[in-house]
């Protein structure tokens, strides 16, 4: 009887950065990371490709800058996929072991155009050994400065994937710059994600290490824009509570309307842990282990919660938190 795949390999001693590269069809994403793995030393990168249709076409892209290429099987790694998914992680940080060679210092995972990259995100946390040998660095997502205001507007797929990003990277600015419009859809939808031109940035800082500068934000419209259903809601906790009512809180939310709450991102205090605050992430079902933080990293001290969402009402959000005595930054973001 052969091994499980698991069975077969050893959890690295120190989890390996991963970057999701994602964006809708047509939007640069494999001409950006050929750009990336022609940094030097961005070169020790294994690159998972999933690709949606029976022909694989990027791999012969990227065979000149980089000779580990995984592909995945007709794949859309937000559906049938999800164990191919897994069981290739598997067999990348195996054939390193095999070969008595040092894992990989990062991998880079590139979607499908029409994936959204929620599910993605699950399948590496909900796998035991996946989540102790991958560390998620970011999100990063690919928007057509010429045609990605029409994109969003007629596409849910694209839509999920820029509001799930931690990254904003605007391509074909050398075809036509990004229209404010374009920008402020962006910076409503998602306001957690620097929005980058992506032509002028330091490829080396793309996918993994630092942020590259970002564009200015024009100022907030009252209109609203097609989104979807898919909006940001901004919450400030006006006391601390405690790490047990908070984590039942967002557990109870994930657990009733996991599939609803794409992603949430904050810094929260705790009535029972003066020590710092931590840096909270959850995505769908999906809650990870709080990152704390030995003080808050910028002047404001206030515990704040950012919760990217489809067909959620505030309310709903608002009323799990009680006892941190929630407050509405401001209106939802992005609602029809």
């Amino acid at each position: 009887m052969t091994p499980p795949l698991a069975g077969l390999t050893e959890v690295p001693s120190e989890p390996i950065p991963l970057s999701l590269l994602t964006g809708f069809l047509g939007s640069g994403k494999t001409t950006l990371l050929s750009r990336v793995l022609a940094v030097p030393d961005l070169r020790d990168t294994a690159v998972l490709i999933s690709e949606f249709g029976a022909v694989a076409l990027d791999h012969l892209l990227l065979e000149q800058t980089t000779d580990d290429v995984v592909e995945l099987p007709n794949g859309c790694t937000c559906c049938a996929v999800r164990q191919g998914l897994a069981d290739s992680f598997y067999r990348l940080l195996r054939s390193r072991q095999a070969a008595g060679r040092a894992p990989f210092r990062r991998i880079a995972l590139e979607t499908s155009g029409l994936a959204d990259p929620a599910p993605t995100l699950y399948t590496l946390s909900a796998d035991a050994f996946l989540e102790a040998s991958l560390r998620l660095d970011r999100v990063v997502t690919t928007i057509d400065a010429v045609l990605g205001e029409r994109t969003l507007e007629r596409y849910r797929e694209a839509t999920a994937q820029a509001a799930v990003a931690d990254l904003l990277l605007l391509t074909k600015t050398d075809i036509a710059p990004a229209p404010d419009s374009l920008v402020q859809r962006l910076a409503s939808l998602n306001p957690l994600a620097p929005i980058v031109a992506a032509g002028d940035a330091d490829a080396a800082n793309l996918l993994f290490g630092g942020v590259p500068k970002s564009l200015p934000r024009p100022r907030p419209s009252a209109s609203a824009v097609h989104a979807h259903g898919i909006h940001a809601l901004s919450v400030r906790l006006g006391r601390p509570m405690s790490r047990l009512g908070f984590a039942m809180a967002l557990g109870r939310l994930a657990n009733d309307h996991g599939e609803k709450l794409l992603r949430v991102k904050g810094l929260v205090e705790f009535s029972d842990r003066p020590e710092g605050p931590a840096a909270i992430h959850a995505v769908q079902h999906t809650l990870y282990p709080p990152r704390w933080l030995e003080r808050w990293p910028d002047a404001d001290h206030t515990s704040r919660l950012v919760f990217i969402v489809r067909d959620l009402q505030p309310e709903e959000i608002l009323h799990r938190f009680a006892d941190g005595a929630p407050v509405c930054v401001a209106p939802p973001a992005g609602v029809t």
